[in-house]
């Protein structure tokens, strides 16, 4: 669970939210998750998971969930 709440951590700290906040976040929902918050919420995940994502992932990444599946294929265990 640390890994999640790693996780959980780097939006709260980009986005400045709450973690509840956080876990039905979505690209867009508020105003900080804009395309440069966006960048900020991507390189702080690089940065405490030690991976580089592709831009193909870094656009995907869409919402709280939807992370969590693509952390998933960098080896990234949320669970564990």
């Amino acid at each position: 669970m640390e890994r999640l709440n790693t996780y959980t951590s780097a939006f709260t700290e980009c986005f400045s939210i709450t973690e509840e906040e956080a876990k039905t976040l979505a690209y867009q929902d508020i105003s900080a998750w804009d395309s440069v918050g966006h960048m900020d919420l991507i390189a702080t995940l690089e940065e405490k998971f030690d991976i580089m994502m592709e831009m193909d992932d870094i656009i995907d990444f869409s919402s709280y969930e939807k992370g969590k599946e693509i952390l998933g294929k960098y080896g990234v265990d949320l669970m564990g």
